[in-house]
């Protein structure tokens, strides 16, 4: 999952970026409404964290060039604007949810788990691949059943392969699913994944095609 965090106050993104990149998501930091236009544009988030008294361009107005487009991607207010109208004016505008700071990061997460999950009016697919398991809602994988304790990395690099079984992942495809802008990634990075990751769920798991990626082993 990658996430756009839109927000002017170093401090408050350097939490949220932080909490959010150890509950194993990709996010993104625009620190403008200008930048926050040009990373929409893009079409690779599934859910928008935004600030409203940006510089360059207010929030809302943000928000309603981005539904007039079409942007189809939850968003989630963080302001500091807590008069009821300024509320009724941002879920009118198309926001999914509105957090008044100073906010919980926890109950941040869980917004964001809730919103992700009711993504589309459905519930999120549950994954199956051979003897593996992946439950994105519930943030779980099992192998024949028995639950396995895979750290956040591991869950986004799993779901990753799994969400597309058959299509081999080059490093820099791997790092995009796990990294956001301005993360530091070293050369060997993927592969130390990979090499975790097998070992918690089976080293014939991940094919290494060789010169080009990883994929999943193929069933049957």
């Amino acid at each position: 999952m990658r996430l756009l965090l839109v927000e002017d106050d170093d401090m408050i993104a350097e939490s949220v970026l932080g909490a959010m990149r150890r509950a194993g998501y990709a996010i993104d930091w625009a620190e403008d409404g200008r930048a926050a236009e040009l990373s929409l544009d893009n079409g690779v988030y599934d859910l928008v964290l935004l600030d409203l008294g940006l510089p360059k361009k207010d929030g809302i107005d943000v928000l309603n060039a981005y539904r007039r487009n079409g942007g189809p991607a939850p968003v989630i207010i963080l302001t500091a604007r807590d008069a009821v109208d300024e509320r009724i004016r941002g879920l009118d505008a198309g926001a999914d949810d509105y957090l008044i700071k100073p906010f919980d990061l926890d109950e941040l997460a869980a917004r964001i788990r809730a919103l992700l999950r009711r993504r589309t009016g459905q519930k999120q697919p549950v994954y199956s691949h051979g003897e593996l398991t992946l439950d994105p809602a519930a943030h779980e994988v099992t192998k024949d059943g028995v639950p396995l304790p895979l750290v956040p990395r591991e869950f986004a690099l799993l779901q990753a392969l799994i969400e597309e079984p058959t299509r081999v992942f080059t490093k820099a495809e791997l790092e995009e699913k796990l990294y956001g802008w301005g993360e530091e990634v070293g050369s060997n990075t993927i592969e130390v994944h990979v090499h975790s990751l097998r070992r918690k769920i089976g080293a014939d798991q991940i094919v290494t095609v060789r010169g080009v990626g990883y994929r999943l082993k193929r069933c049957g």
